[in-house]
């Protein structure tokens, strides 16, 4: 018999046979709800900012109003989950089961292609190729999660989990017997590989535009010193080191719990991590509209001044006096150079 059936054999028979469930306390429903509300919320904002305005429809933004209803969705099956805490292999169960799998799982190769896109189009300085991906993201960020989520469907492996490895909600049903491969292909084997892939993309871009402002600082001093230049490049900066931090720090938890069960570990029911795994996945959508609208200052000054006093808002120039072509770092405007469009690209997204 291999190690891994051996190891999910055991797991299974063990919760089964001791009849584990993972209590949740109203508190805990509350505050995860609250985070249900706000990526719900967050998501929204994304999208109504893409279709309001047109001129901040970028390749980079649409991907992340891909990503958005994939959070909009994932977030949605999970408060319906944790609102009503099943107990039993529902009808209600195995679609909730079932949407927030393919959303989860969505959400997590979005994410990667992202970074993948940015990463051609600003290190391999070819945005031809990076938009000429878009199509394959589509087939990849859609197609497999759907086909994973057909397939556990098919086999009945969708369903009530005790909570074992989260929150109310339902997912790999706790009595298959192969639930630790199931739980791999529906989600956790590619938010491992993201926590590998992500920091590594993102650490190449930033070597790449610092290397480039490094060698613009040498030959144009003015541009370098502009406070233009500088405030995209540092808000730049910020968000490729925070866009992989984030999404560790918000989907950890989980993994936490995952390897705890397999550690048939009784700390996994601790209601601090319990809690901190719900906040985490489902905060992600309101974590993306923090980084990318309210970070973003061209859309955040649009907002203020839709529901501000214009005067209040200040600081961004109108969108008439803006160089939209400075999100295209391969395009080589004539008054723009390459750290500008870099820049913006990445703190416009």
């Amino acid at each position: 018999m291999s190690p891994w059936l051996l190891i999910y054999r055991t797991v299974s028979e063990s919760a089964m046979a001791n009849g584990t469930e993972t209590e949740l306390f109203v508190y805990e429903q509350v505050v995860v709800l609250c985070t249900c509300v706000l990526s719900l919320a967050g998501s929204t904002l994304i999208f109504l900012t893409f279709v309001l305005w047109s001129d901040l429809r970028t390749t980079p933004r649409r991907l992340l109003v891909y990503l958005s209803v994939s959070d909009w969705l994932s977030a949605a099956s999970y408060a319906y989950g944790v609102g009503k805490v099943f107990h039993s292999n529902s009808l209600d169960c195995v679609a909730q089961g079932a949407i927030s799998t393919f959303a989860n799982t969505s959400s997590f190769f979005w994410t990667v292609t992202i970074a993948v896109y940015l990463y051609v189009f600003i290190v391999k300085s070819s945005q031809r190729l990076a938009d000429s991906l878009v199509l394959s993201f589509h087939l990849v960020s859609w197609g497999i999660p759907l086909a994973i989520t057909v397939t556990a469907v098919s086999l009945n492996k969708i369903g009530y989990d005790a909570s074992e490895v989260s929150v109310g909600w339902c997912w790999v049903r706790i009595d298959a017997r192969d639930r630790i491969l199931w739980m791999l292909l529906t989600g956790k084997i590619w938010e491992f590989l993201a926590y590998l892939t992500l920091p590594v993309l993102y650490i190449l871009i930033k070597r790449h535009i610092h290397k480039a402002h490094a060698a613009l600082s040498e030959y144009r001093p003015i541009l370098a010193n502009r406070p233009e230049s500088q405030s995209f490049s540092s808000m730049a900066d910020v968000k490729l080191t925070l866009i992989p931090i984030i999404f560790i720090f918000l989907r950890i938890w989980s993994t936490v719990r995952f390897i705890l069960l397999l550690a048939d570990s009784p700390v996994r029911q601790n209601p601090a991590l319990v809690m901190l795994h719900g906040i985490g996945n489902t905060s992600q959508g309101a974590a993306n509209c923090i980084m990318f609208v309210l970070f973003t200052q061209p859309i955040r000054t649009r907002l203020c001044a839709a529901f501000c006093c214009s005067s209040k808002c200040g600081g961004e120039p109108s969108p008439s006096n803006r160089d939209p072509q400075r999100l295209l770092p391969g395009q080589d405007p004539p008054s723009r150079t390459q750290e500008d469009g870099t820049s913006t690209a990445i703190s416009n997204t």
